[in-house]
């Protein structure tokens, strides 16, 4: 293997990385049992040097789980060398705190040989259907409740299916057709991506992967370091509360940016909670990075490149860095937070980079129950609201950010359950104002249809703190939902019966801007598509939680000389 690679073969290799892993993310999908695969988007395929570091992923994986799989390789390699994988083989865990932050995502690993040679592995991560306990939710108070964990384990061994292992997943899951079914898919996945890859290596009579990883990951830092040049030196700070499950919470960020490294610190955090809505390292650290590169590198191809300038610090025993067995199963709640936080210091630094609060957290509610067969069923909606505002545009509107996880379409939702999907529309006021408003976020009716009762579990956020504005923008409207009319709780566990309806009400971005300075056209416009409704922008106030929100003129204030 050549040490340096010139630009255009290492730019025919890395599209060719990309292909493979984007053919398997087209064999998991094809597939997959589940809606969770197929329509919901909620996974990731990956391809890793042999030391574990992310060299390439497909086109619309999953952003939390590109962050969180290097890591769980590492996790994969310390229990299981190099030495001791074969041909075939497939490690996986669902462990929190090796993974993925919750029980319901599997992490699996397969290597890739060449010439008898370990030279890469091949990697897919999947949210399941089911995977037992108390349903997936905010509920629980100790990761005992939340389901079955699987520390690192071979699944597979030299292509030989451990099936005690199947049989005790099977065993312990709702729905073990679904939860098998996307496994098996998982693994199809790696497999098809091991082909792909050794054609790649045969094709360019590559011994192993290293050189191309070098090349991509060091071109990738260097674009990271360039980036970073452009932001100011400085210390930038952001905090807000969220509602919490029994009190609010707050997450507090100090940003850094200094010598071409950008440090997010978080002490000040509260402490981890009895409910699970903690968040992981390995989830923080991911949902840290990524709204980083949205902002800082957004054309940058994305790999390690990117996380070797950014030090992320998270006191132990907090919010965002749980001590076990800490409940962890809705820690999307509060990771999908941090994006929020990372624009809100970075908008004191480089304001056109950024955008005011989204909607995140994106709404997730499970229906289980059984079909008047008896059969058992689970099915994840996935619901989105509003982004934040820009400094030169709207905020997009019933987006998924920072999770790229979307809601199946109502035909899929209705045949894989017994329910029928009433209402889907953009919800009418409910962005942000400013003289750029925000997103809108939608609404979302559904039925039950089945003779027994349901048991929903609701993990959602933003009802008592609903996203803020920037430089003056208006707040968005709050997410609720409400069953036949009458709130329930926003968290939790509650028992429909056969006929109720519940509308899922989604935020939507906050506003950017004096809402006075809004352009005349722009306000018609949004009455025209009946998006608003006369007044809506006198109507709204300025944000209240958290104190007076910063200013493009306060980044002057904190930059180094």
């Amino acid at each position: 293997m050549r040490e340096a690679m010139d630009p255009v073969s290492l730019s025919v290799l890395w599209n060719r990385l990309i292909a493979s892993v984007d053919e398997a993310a087209a064999t998991l999908v094809r597939t997959a049992f589940s809606t969770v695969v197929r329509e919901s988007n909620d996974f990731a395929c990956q391809v890793l040097d042999a030391a574990g570091n992310n060299l390439a992923q497909n086109s619309v994986a999953a952003p939390s789980f590109v962050g969180t799989m290097p890591r769980t390789m590492r996790h994969f390699l310390e229990r299981f060398p190099l030495e001791t994988w074969r041909e075939g083989d497939v490690v996986m865990t669902n462990d929190p705190w090796m993974g993925t932050g919750h029980l319901p995502d599997f992490s699996l690993a397969m290597p890739v040989f060449r010439k008898g040679k370990l030279a890469a592995f091949a990697a897919n991560v999947a949210h399941m259907p089911d995977i037992g306990g108390t349903i997936w939710g905010a509920d629980a108070t100790q990761v005992f409740e939340e389901g079955l964990r699987i520390l690192p384990t071979r699944m597979v061994r030299e292509g030989q299916m451990n099936e005690h292992l199947v049989e005790m997943i099977a065993a312990n899951v709702r729905v073990p057709d679904l939860t098998l079914g996307d496994l098996n898919a998982q693994i199809a996945a790696c497999r098809m991506q091991v082909q792909r890859l050794e054609r790649i290596m045969d094709d360019a009579d590559l011994d192993d992967l290293n050189g191309l990883a070098e090349g991509i990951i060091s071109r990738t830092e260097a674009a990271m370091t360039a980036a970073l040049a452009g932001v100011p030196q400085g210390e930038y700070r952001y905090s807000l509360e969220t509602d919490g499950f029994d009190w609010p919470l707050t997450i507090a960020l100090r940003v850094v940016v200094k010598d071409g490294r950008i440090l997010c610190d978080y002490t000040g955090t509260s402490s981890q909670v009895p409910r699970g809505l903690n968040s992981v390292y390995n989830y923080t650290y991911a949902y840290t990075a990524y709204p980083l590169k949205c902002a800082l590198a957004p054309e940058v191809p994305n790999n390690e490149g990117i996380c070797r300038r950014i030090d992320v610090t998270v006191p132990e025993g907090t919010l965002l860095n749980p001590r076990y067995p800490a409940p962890v199963g809705a820690r999307n709640i509060t990771g999908h937070f941090l994006s929020a936080l990372v624009f809100g210091a970075l908008f004191q630094a480089v304001p056109h980079l950024v955008m005011a609060e989204p909607a995140a957290p994106a709404n997730r509610s499970v229906f289980t129950g059984f079909w008047d067969t008896g059969e058992p069923f689970s099915l994840l909606f996935f619901t989105s609201g509003g982004l934040g505002a820009q400094t030169h545009r709207d905020g997009l509107t019933c987006a998924a950010f920072p999770s790229n996880a979307g809601f199946a379409s109502a035909e899929i939702s209705e045949n894989a359950a017994p329910v029928q999907v009433t209402q889907k529309s953009i919800r009418v006021n409910s962005a942000g104002a400013g003289r750029f408003r925000g997103g809108f976020g939608q609404d979302i009716g559904v039925r039950v249809l089945c003779k027994g009762p349901v048991t929903l579990s609701v993990l959602m956020d933003r009802v008592k703190h609903p996203p803020r504005g920037l430089a003056g923008g208006g707040p968005a409207a709050a997410a609720a939902i409400v069953r036949n009319g009458e709130p329930i709780p926003s968290k939790g566990r509650t028992v429909l019966q056969p006929g109720d309806t519940v509308l899922i009400s989604c935020a939507g971005g906050g506003g950017l801007g004096d809402p006075v300075d809004r352009a005349p056209a722009l306000i018609q416009q949004d009455l025209a598509n009946g998006l608003i409704t006369p007044g809506w922008g006198e109507r709204q106030g300025h944000p209240q939680q958290g104190g007076r929100q910063p200013r493009v003129e306060d980044a002057r204030r904190h930059r180094s000389p």
